[in-house]
This record gives structure tokens, C-alpha cells and sequence, in this order.
């Protein structure tokens, strides 16, 4: 699949500490029906088989949906389930060496908090980036926090498009507006909603009424 920025407006990020007795399946459809323009699969528990079965049948959903499947961190994964990219962070595999093996077709996103890290992301081969966290979230406690200004920077910095990520909701969305990204990844925002689908189509909304994307 080749990649356009008309997919990050609404990137959504899955999380089954959030299901409540859901299927991560279910949900996602839910988030896709509601209008989520590409779907990241984020497993950190899960054994390599279940992880890979996971990968392969999202997969098949979100190409019913003709929307992006990627897999976070794992290379190995995205392959196997011939997933359309992979995303990954600043302490896994180096962009360039991820790009030789995945190909010039396969999406490569990288996570980025700084416009140093940013350009040299650019220069190894990624499609797009992901940077924060801008908001404080419960998701990654790891999560070294991107100011709004080193945001818009960053943006600035590159020609690739960009993606913010990190305890952002309906609430603080408006808070974007300026910084020149092109869509926003939300994990809690979806997964956490009682609806998910409404809550993907208010998010979908917000983004196009702030016009951040």
C-alpha cells in the first residue's frame, strides 16, 4: 500500500487493558465503521504465535475496510502477516536497517521526540512520524513528553508527515491547532470509549473542524 498522509487524521492504536470484556476485533471494527484511517496493532504480552495470528486477522479487516494495517515494533511480524508498514521507536531496530528489510512498498513510521531524532528518521527512509507523548498518559509509562513547541518544530523540520500522539482526547485536541500535523494516534481516546464508534467519529470530526489534517 502506498502511503499518503490522508491516513494519520485519526490513527488508532490498540490497547486490550481497555476492551472490558471486548474482543480487540470488535473494537477495532467498531473504531474503522466510525471512520479511524489506520489502525496500529500494539502487543507487548502477547507469545510470538497469538501475536502473529492477531497481526494476520486485523490485517483482513482492515483491508475490508481499505484501510492501513501496521504493526508496531515488530518487523518480524509485519512481514509474516504481510501487514501494509511497521512503526518503531527510538530504542528498537535503526530506521535505515528496518528499511532494507522491509522493502521501498512497506509503511515505516518512527516515533520521535526531538527534531534531531526527527530528520535523521526523514534521512533513514520513514514514511511519516509519530511524536510525543504530547499529553500525560497511563499508556507508556516510558514516554519522554514532547512539548507544543518542539511539536510545530519538528513539523517544521521535515517534509514528512506527522502524526502526534499521547493522552490526547476530545477534550485537549483543540490544543493542536497550529502545530502542523497531519493527524493524531489515540489509544484510550477508542479503545477506553464505551462507543467506540462514536467516539471515532467525534474524533474524526474534531480534526477535520480544528483542520488538523
Amino acid at each position: 500500500m502506498r502511503f499518503d498522509k490522508n491516513m494519520l487524521p485519526v490513527y488508532a492504536v490498540t490497547d486490550r487493558t481497555w476492551l472490558d470484556g471486548r474482543t480487540l476485533i470488535e473494537v477495532t471494527e467498531q473504531a474503522l465503521a466510525g471512520g479511524a484511517t489506520c489502525i496500529q496493532l500494539r502487543e507487548k504480552e502477547l507469545d510470538k504465535e497469538s501475536f502473529l495470528q492477531e497481526a494476520v486477522t486485523l490485517k483482513a479487516l482492515c483491508e475490508s475496510y481499505r484501510i492501513p494495517f501496521i504493526v508496531n515494533d515488530d518487523v518480524d511480524i509485519a512481514v509474516r502477516s504481510k501487514a501494509d508498514g511497521v512503526h518503531i521507536g527510538q530504542h528498537d531496530m535503526e530506521a535505515a536497517k528496518v528499511r532494507e528489510i522491509i522493502g521501498p512498498d512497506m509503511i515505516l513510521g518512527v516515533s520521535a521526540q526531538t527534531v534531531e531524532q526527527a530528520l535523521k528518521a526523514e534521512r533513514d527512509g520513514a514514511d511519516y512520524l509519530g511524536v510525543g507523548s504530547i499529553f500525560s498518559t497511563g499508556t507508556k509509562a516510558d514516554a519522554d513528553d514532547v512539548s507544543l513547541s518542539e511539536l510545530k518544530a519538528i513539523c517544521e523540520a521535515v517534509s514528512i508527515p506527522v502524526v502526534a500522539i499521547g493522552g490526547i482526547s476530545l477534550d485537549n485536541i483543540v490544543e493542536l491547532k497550529g502545530t502542523g500535523i497531519d493527524g493524531v494516534a489515540v489509544v484510550s481516546a477508542i479503545y477506553a470509549a464505551e462507543d467506540p464508534k462514536a467516539a471515532t467519529v467525534r474524533l474524526l470530526e474534531s480534526v477535520r473542524k480544528e483542520r488538523l489534517s
